[in-house]
Order: C-alpha cells, then structure tokens, then sequence
C-alpha cells in the first residue's frame, strides 16, 4: 500500500545527502517533496499540515545543526514524526476484570469486519484465550451464514440463534451471546454487527442499542484502508455517534496509497490496533507504529519477520537439523523439503523479503516473484524415491526424465533444482565444518562470497583454487606459478577468507554494512528476480 509514498519520501531524504550542512533553502525544498508525497497519499490536509510543520521546525532547530550527520538527523525526525502520526506507542486492548471481555465491531458496509470478526478470534485463540463469535448482524443478506464459515474456518465457535436476512433482535442475540460465553466460559466475546451505507441514523441507533446493552470493553472501528482521507470523516462520524475505543485496518494489502492509516488518528486521537494484511484468516497482525514508520522510510521490518519466523518455525526440527550439521552428516533432499516447507509456513515469501531494509530497489523483482515455485519444488522432491533424495548422485538421465513426469515439470527444472539443491548442500558443509571446529561457520556461495567451489566433498587447497592449466612457454609457466604462490600467502594471512571475503571469520562477526546485494549467490538473485 505504501510503496509509492514509500519511494517518494525515500528519494526527497536522499536529496539531502552530502550536505555538510542543512541550509533553510535545502530543508524547505525536501519539506515541499514530502507535502506533495502525503496529500498524493490522500493523507488529510490538517494532518499533512501539521506533520510538516513539526518537521520543519525541528529540522531548522540545534538538533540538527549540532549533529555529526545533519541528513541522518532529518531522517530520524521524518520517522519519530511518522510514528506519532501512525498513533505513537503500540496500542493495547483493555481486558475486563471478569471475563468474559466483550469486545464489539463497526464499520461501514463491505469494510470487511465479518472476515476480520474471524481472524481476530483467530489470533485470539492462537494467544491462548478462548473467543465466541455472535452473529449480531441480521441485516446484510447471508451475513449469518458467513460468519459461520468463518468460523468454522478459524476454529472458534459462533453463536448464531437466529438466520439473520432481516429476521431477528440483534440486541437481544447479541445478549444472549454474552450470557452464552459466561455460562460456557468463554473469556472473549466478538459480536459482530451490522454494517451502514454511510451515516444512517436507523443503523446508528442500532449500534448505540447494543453498545447499552452488552456495555463491551471495547468497540473496534473497521475501516477499509482502501477509502483514503475520507476514512477518517467516516470515522469522526461513528465516534460522535457511537464511540470506539481502537480502529482495525481492513485490506491493507489493497494497492490504496495509505492515506487513511496515516489520517485516522491524527483526526479521530483513537489507536489503530490491528491490521488485516491479506485474504487468509492468518493474515492479520497487531499495528506498531514505529515498525509501519520503518517500512515507509524503506528501514524494513525485522521485528515482525523475526516474530513470524519464532512463531511458525518448528524449535525442535532447528535443534535436529542443527545437531546434524554438527555431526558432520550430509545435508540431503529430505532436509532441503522440510526447510522448504518451513519457510512456506511462515507466509507469502514476497511479504517476508519485503519486510528486509533497502529492499525497494528490488520492488520490481519481488512483484515478479513466483510464489508457486515452492510448489514445484516440493512436487519434483516428492517424486523422487528415498534412496534418491538421500543419495542425488543416482540420479542420472532416465531417472530425470521419470521426476519430471511424475511431478508435471520438465527435464530442466529438475536439473536446475539439482543445481540449486548442490549449492545449498556446500553451504551446510562449510556450516558443519565451522560448528565442529567451534568457529563461525562459513557460507559459501556465488561469485564474490569469498568462498571458492568445492571437488569431491572435500574443499580445495588454497594453492588449488582458482589453478589453470600450466602453459607450455617456461616463463610464462614460471610467471603464473609465482602469481598463484602469492595469491595463496594472501589467502593463508587473511585466516582463509571468510564468509564475505574479508576478516577472519573466528576473529569475529562480519561487518556487513558493504555488502553489496548483488552480489548476493546465484539462488537468492534467481528469487529476487522470479524466473
């Protein structure tokens, strides 16, 4: 949603480089840059004005003036400026005292909050508590119907006494609801109510009617993100009228500018809570602030990758896979599919690399990205038998041709595979070696990792890498045999090369800082760029 906000703010900070100094000229021309980016982004004129006039003011202040690095400094100004407007801290939920805590939705008709009802059960669930869904909304055509399948999808029970198509008493099933949960000890509630075309007052008054009754201990606006500025008139209205504690961005996803998840709460002073990132049920996630601000400065998002990556990886196959590696057994085809399938648990590959910093160069090749190949790799695996995934060497031409049949692809994609399958397999060795030998391991790789190519299981000398083939002209023999000796005590004093071509990799950490990405290994450019 905020790629083109995301590179306009980017490239008018960039501007500014160099600069030894900040004149008032220079901070004026990157504030007008950035006025122009946000009220593009349909972002609310107060709130872009106001945005940029702080700014402004702290960029022409001493903290500027006095830094080291004047361009750096404007940079975290920009950002500390973006995380209050996106609501400052990350906002929390209030839980009732005793349970069960009730916890309500609103919105606009068609902004999602059916859906939404069951991914928040969802994740409610995933955090240990035990929610109830209430199907409150009796007025949309099958609302009732979908909040079942919703439900049954996400795994949480609903209640649902009534067919809704307009029949019904939403207060009273919304009621029954809350009293159902008590008896049956459910600690979350999420009722689900109708949405409105616009304002309307029937509907309000409605929504006011069981706000008094089940008196919920929070009231969750849904908006769609999609609707830009105007969700935030949207959204004063429902306060004035009703009231609501938190906002849920709905469609998040949507290639909107992003101009209601920057106005909403600076107009309406309410937190944006959650997120809905994506059509699947798991695809919602609490809304930080500070890491929204990182992924619009293109910073990236760490936080929330690493989060993803403890949540849905498996602790006790790392320990397996880890205890192989230091035995010093080969890393096999078997080995390759369960890490596959583990980066495939964690969600839409896309997202996952666009969560790393400095990613935008490459926006291209991720949105060019097949996420399918995960799938053609599991099949050709699938379609080997096991002494052949334990053993890659026997298969030959014949046995190709068979996997490519089997899994529906071609001679060439299961050669390629093969390859990238090879290259990987090193890597592991080179790891297990470092692990054994208590230093840290290295990672071999393409051109310019440091790291030259191995022959029979076994790693070259450092006088062998790289060797050609004498020449017949004596001095000229002489001349290259003297230029590989050198070579080689470069390489013996540099502690062998390490695992980006510079240091000894057991004096310490690498300094990645130079890394330059492309010269990243030829699997990790294939997935930047799709095919």
């Amino acid at each position: 949603m905020f790629n083109n906000l995301s590179d306009r703010i980017t490239a008018s900070l960039k501007g500014l480089r160099g600069h030894g100094r900040l004149s008032e000229a220079d901070v004026d021309k990157t504030i007008r840059e950035i006025r122009r980016a946000l009220l593009d982004a349909d972002v609310a004129v107060s709130v872009v004005r106001d945005f940029t006039g702080r700014v402004r003011e702290r960029a022409l202040g001493e903290e500027v003036s006095k830094a080291l690095n004047p361009a750096q400094q404007v940079v975290k100004i920009v950002n500390d400026e973006l995380v209050g407007v996106l609501g400052g801290a990350t906002g929390e939920l209030h839980w009732a005292k005793n349970p069960p805590t009730v916890i309500m939705l609103a919105g606009l008709q068609g902004a999602g909050k059916t859906t939404l009802a069951g991914k928040l059960a969802r994740w409610m669930k995933s955090e240990g508590h035990t929610p109830l869904l209430v199907a409150a909304d009796l007025q949309r055509p099958n609302a009732v119907n979908q909040l079942q399948i919703v439900g049954e999808r996400a795994g949480v029970p609903v209640f649902a006494p009534e067919p809704g198509n307009g029949v019904g008493n939403p207060v009273l099933v919304a009621m029954n609801g809350v009293s159902t949960a008590q008896f049956q000890q459910h600690d979350v509630v999420i009722v689900d109510t109708a949405g409105r075309l616009g304002i309307d007052e029937e509907m309000m008054q409605q929504a006011r009617d069981i706000r008094d009754a089940v008196h919920p201990d929070e009231t969750l606006f849904v908006v769609d993100a999609m609707i830009g500025q105007d969700a935030a008139r949207v959204a004063e209205a429902f306060r004035d009228g009703v009231g609501f504690s938190g906002v849920v961005l709905s469609k998040l996803d949507g290639d909107a500018r992003g101009g209601a998840a920057l106005s909403i709460t600076g107009v309406t002073e309410r937190p944006i809570l959650f997120a809905s990132t994506g059509e699947g049920l798991d695809d919602f996630e609490r809304f930080h602030p500070d890491r929204m601000a990182n992924r619009i400065l293109d910073m990236g998002d760490v936080l929330t990758l690493i989060e993803q990556a403890e949540k849905n990886f498996d602790q006790a196959e790392a320990e397996k896979a880890a205890q192989k590696l230091a035995s010093g057994e080969d890393f096999t085809l078997d080995d390759f599919l369960a890490q596959m399938q583990q980066l495939k648990n964690m969600g839409s590959i896309k997202k996952m690399l666009g969560m790393l910093p400095n990613m935008g160069q490459y926006r291209e090749q991720l949105e060019n990205f097949d996420e399918a190949e995960i799938g053609r790799v599991e099949a050709i695996i699938r379609s080997m038998t096991p002494a052949e995934r334990r053993e890659p060497k026997l298969i030959n031409g014949s046995r190709r041709s068979r996997i490519a049949k089997g899994s529906g692809s071609t001679v060439q994609q299961v050669n390629q595979l093969l390859e990238r399958f090879k290259q990987a397999q090193q890597m592991m060795r080179s790891m297990g070696k470092g692990m054994a030998g208590g230093g840290m391991p290295g990672m071999p790789g393409g051109p310019g990792m440091g790291m030259g190519k191995k022959s029979k299981g076994r790693q070259q000398a450092p006088a062998q890498r790289g060797k050609k083939a004498k020449s017949k002209n004596p001095a000229k023999a002489a001349r290259e045999a003297a230029e590989a000796e050198k070579k080689a005590a470069e390489r013996a004093s540099n502690g062998g090369g390490s695992a980006f071509g510079g240091g000894n990799a057991q004096q310490g950490t690498p300094d990645l800082s130079d890394l330059d990405p492309s010269q990243l290994p030829p699997e990790m450019q294939k997935l930047l760029g799709g095919r």
